[in-house]
């Protein structure tokens, strides 16, 4: 009986040597650098360090057009106010002197328009 164990014993032993290589030889082309999943991870790190980069970009880009159309809409604001003054002021002058001024025509003195449209052509095939 002592005998059947050890040799049931020998047996596990063995089978857990095999099984311990073939997850060794499998670990090591999971993590070749080149191939394996060590690869893709390392493809993925520096892509998303390109994108950290270029998003940085992106956000100095905005922070500056941001910036800049702050600042014309506040240039935009002053120029409005001084139109809106200029107008203002155009109501208070006197009608320009030897002007005439023309009536509005009645509608009996009005003319009527004529509005003619081109009938829709059919499109005209091109040659070859």
């Amino acid at each position: 009986m002592l005998m059947i164990a050890d040799i049931l014993m020998a047996a596990g032993s063995f089978g857990a040597a095999i099984y311990c290589r073939v997850l060794s030889a499998r670990l090591k082309r999971f993590t070749t650098l080149e191939t394996g999943m060590g690869g893709a991870i390392a493809v993925l790190s520096a892509q998303v360090d390109e994108m950290t980069r270029a998003l940085e970009n992106a956000r100095t880009a905005a922070h500056g057009s941001a910036d800049g159309l702050i600042a014309l809409t506040s240039r935009a604001e002053q120029v409005a106010g001084r139109l809106e003054l200029l107008v203002a002021s155009m109501h208070d002058l006197p009608d320009p002197a030897g002007a005439p001024v023309e009536p509005e025509p009645t509608e009996t003195e009005r003319k009527l328009r004529f509005v003619r449209r081109r009938s829709v052509r059919p499109q005209l095939e091109a040659a070859e």
